[in-house]
């Protein structure tokens, strides 16, 4: 049997009312999900989890959607205000879930705390966290714990132990409908130290097989 050839990544420009997103899809042969997969503050769509998914994914049957914000398409250096950032995503989550395959949305930092607020309103079945911030480093008591645990769609977190946003003995008590995948090692951008007992290639190979078997459980 031949092996189904892969599909060229494309790019794709959707208005919203904060400015042009863009959406560079890693398409599946066969699709079975789409996972549409949202940047953090600090960093864009090459970020080292991201890339990874969007390489990973598609032969397990998952097209991946990488989506950058209209801020960095614009070039800007600072993210805006939550509000801004969700009507940047919305749209487009929303053109991504009527094409067809259960759409699952998520993101790394921020991208997770705007697939939380989002989901659910955008006709996703599911949330996928990475990194996700639950308080800004050193300010234990600014939980952003509530966006996560009412994202009201099944959702998985991913997080790393040194992660100063806060590690995984940090969460609350999750409700089933969420899963709490605690990483061996990593930081917030899923750094491995070299004396870990993981190297690099393999927590990303962890963080990889995880979220595609979650995905394909959801839909």
């Amino acid at each position: 049997m031949t092996a189904a050839k892969s599909a060229p990544v494309t790019t794709e420009t959707v208005p919203t009312p904060a400015g042009d997103a863009r959406i560079t899809l890693h398409p599946a042969p066969a699709p079975r999900a789409v996972l549409a997969l949202g940047h953090g503050a600090g960093g864009g769509i090459e970020a080292r989890d991201l890339a990874a998914l969007a390489a990973a994914l598609p032969a397990r049957g998952v097209s991946v959607a990488l989506v950058e914000q209209p801020w960095r398409v614009a070039g800007r250096k600072v993210a805006p205000a939550p509000r801004t950032l969700d009507a940047g995503w919305e749209p487009v989550a929303g053109r991504l879930a009527g094409e067809g395959p259960p759409l699952v949305v998520g993101g790394r930092s921020a991208g997770a705390r705007v697939a939380c607020r989002t989901g659910a309103a955008s006709g996703a079945v599911g949330v996928v966290a990475l990194a996700f911030p639950l308080h800004p480093p050193g300010r234990p008591e600014k939980s952003r714990a509530q966006e996560l645990l009412g994202s009201g769609l099944p959702t998985l977190v991913v997080q790393g132990p040194a992660d100063p946003f806060g590690g995984p003995a940090e969460f609350p008590e999750l409700p089933d409908s969420h899963e709490l995948l605690a990483l061996p090692a990593g930081n917030h951008g899923f750094e491995v130290p070299k004396r870990a007992a993981v190297g690099q290639q393999e927590l990303l190979e962890l963080i990889v097989s995880a979220v595609g078997d979650w995905v394909l459980r959801v839909v």
